[in-house]
């Protein structure tokens, strides 16, 4: 990368006159570092309107390629309370792919069977922080009512039903920026392979910053990071030069000094990041998320896309060969996501959140590829906010298999009598995510103009 390129991607993550990193260095906020007088007046600068301490970093897993994702998840080999017989739905040989065979699971106190690489999530590794992830996981059978790649954003916003039509991702960094402090309100893109990947904010598009990008940049030896130390003690010498001249109460005195960090932490903040960047080699799904938990220890944004595939495209996939590899693979990156945020201390404060343009189909002619299904798709959520719960389910719709309706009470799908039609399915998914990640009621309504909160995915 050349000198301006690396100049104007700074820029784009820390902002202009060097203002996002100053506050990194200090751990004031930017309020306080645009108008001082403005951010002591109001003593916390920006509002939050729901739970600062339930508030959570987003990763956000996204592909237009429609992943079979959800073929070989929970509730796809039968499920009792719905009574569908669902034998005749194709799964890759158990015996060529062990990942795959399929394998009985407990969550949320029901016991449904599954391929075995969804049981890694609840392996654990004897840790509290890492104990069983999937206590905390909530699988959604819903839809997405599209079968075509190119509308990736349409589903981003939510087929219409959000406010102006915002991106999902855009929406939850609007509500979750001020809660967690974070540099920017935009959300990063670190993994969109395609334009139809892209994320906007406010109508208007976002540039994708691949890994290798962003090590180049920030490992540079004339990096940013390299000035985080001198850039402190620069800036903080300019705020009591600002203060000297200023008459502050008490507690506007302690409200700064419980914000400023040392310079042993503003160093290990620099070693730490700029260790797991110069490990980045490659834009793979791993790379991008060990790029996306050092954006999030440097508080850069609320919200990274990142794109961990699981099947891709396949339509002509023999013994479903392809699907097998990346969805063991994809699993071990997601388990490798949860170790990494427990050894950072980020367990409580990330939420993995995936959402496809839509799923594949399903039926027992599917043994060597599947092709696209408007009707079902899996979305995951992995965090804090959530429960162990498999959220609805699937039976037979037109020419193959659908999600059902969800009794949002139980969670459960229903062939009939559930409050959330399959219509609806995806923007409730979506008040859900924002629920559970600490965004408050009245903001919820106001920016999903459709279907409800589940509270059956939903801790506490």
């Amino acid at each position: 990368m050349n000198f301006s390129r690396r100049d104007a991607l700074t820029a784009a993550l820390f902002g202009g006159g060097m203002l996002g990193l100053r506050s990194l260095a200090t751990g004031l906020p930017l309020s306080m570092l645009t108008n001082p007088r403005k951010a002591l007046a109001d003593m916390q600068g920006q509002t939050c309107t729901g739970s600062a301490s339930a508030a959570q970093y987003i990763i956000f897993n996204t592909l237009s390629s429609g992943d079979p994702f959800g073929c070989n998840a929970p509730g796809t080999y039968g499920d009792p309370s719905t009574g569908i017989d669902l034998s005749m739905l194709a799964h890759p040989s158990g015996t060529a792919f062990p990942a795959m065979a399929p394998t009985p699971m407990s969550i949320g106190g029901r016991t449904l069977t599954a391929a075995n690489a969804w049981t890694l999530l609840g392996a654990g590794d004897g840790t509290s922080a890492y104990a069983n992830v999937l206590s905390r996981t909530s699988i959604c059978h819903i839809q997405t009512n599209t079968p075509v790649h190119p509308k990736e954003p349409q589903v981003l916003e939510l087929m219409g039903a959000t406010v102006a039509d915002e991106m999902f991702p855009s929406v939850l960094a609007k509500s979750l920026a001020p809660c967690l402090g974070t540099l920017q309100t935009q959300p990063i893109s670190i993994g969109a392979a395609s334009p139809s990947e892209g994320l906007t904010y406010a109508g208007q598009a976002l540039p994708t910053i691949p890994p290798t990008a962003l090590g180049a940049t920030l490992t540079n030896p004339t990096g940013p990071l390299t000035k985080l130390q001198p850039l402190r003690d620069a800036t903080l010498q300019r705020m009591h030069d600002y203060y000297s001249n200023e008459t502050l109460s008490v507690a506007q005195k302690q409200y700064i000094d419980s914000m400023i960090v040392s310079q042993e932490q503003v160093r290990g903040i620099a070693q730490s990041t700029l260790g797991m960047l110069s490990s980045i080699t490659s834009n793979s799904a791993a790379n991008q998320i060990t790029a996306a938990i050092a954006l999030i220890l440097m508080k850069v944004s609320p919200v990274i896309a990142v794109r961990i595939p699981f099947g891709g495209d396949n339509h002509a996939d023999t013994d479903l060969q392809g699907e097998s590899t990346q969805t063991a693979a994809g699993f071990q990156t997601i388990v490798s996501l949860m170790q990494q945020l427990a050894s950072y201390g980020l367990a409580d404060n990330v939420t993995f959140v995936s959402l496809n343009v839509f799923g594949r189909t399903m039926g027992p002619t599917y043994n060597n590829g599947r092709t696209h299904n408007p009707n079902h798709q899996t979305s995951i959520m992995i965090g804090k906010g959530f429960k162990g719960s498999v959220i609805g389910g699937i039976g037979p719709v037109a020419n193959d298999y659908g999600c059902l309706s969800i009794d949002s009470a139980s969670g459960l799908g229903k062939v009939s009598g559930g409050d959330i039609l399959p219509a609806d399915t995806l923007a409730s998914w979506a008040q859900t995510v924002m629920t559970g990640v600490g965004v408050d009621a009245p903001t919820v309504n106001a920016q999903i103009t459709s279907g409800a909160v589940i509270p059956a995915a939903l801790a506490g």
